[in-house]
């Protein structure tokens, strides 16, 4: 029996781009604190890895902060919405 090798070019249109970015944006109204706070609660980073990410914004003006289905960002971008911190999911 042979078996049949694939390539990456032959995945279906839809296994293709599947995986997207959870981007923060740097605002001027909330504290570090707040920013910290809801990345360890929503996206489950540690206390190091959400302030990174924080001072990353601040200073770059952006910062990817999840990577996933777009199921599982789009949960995560709710709550952080719901939280008034800027998010978009590419």
């Amino acid at each position: 029996m042979v078996k049949e090798r694939t390539s990456p070019g032959d995945q279906s249109r839809e296994d293709v781009g599947s995986e997207r970015l959870l981007i923060l944006y740097n605002d001027d109204h909330n504290s570090f604190d707040h920013v910290i706070q809801s990345l360890v609660e929503v996206c489950g980073h540690d206390e190091i890895q959400a302030e990174q990410c924080a001072v990353i914004a601040h200073f770059r003006g952006k910062c990817d902060i999840s990577r996933g289905s777009i199921g599982l960002l789009s949960a995560m971008q709710a709550s952080l919405q719901g939280r008034d911190l800027t998010v978009e999911i590419i």
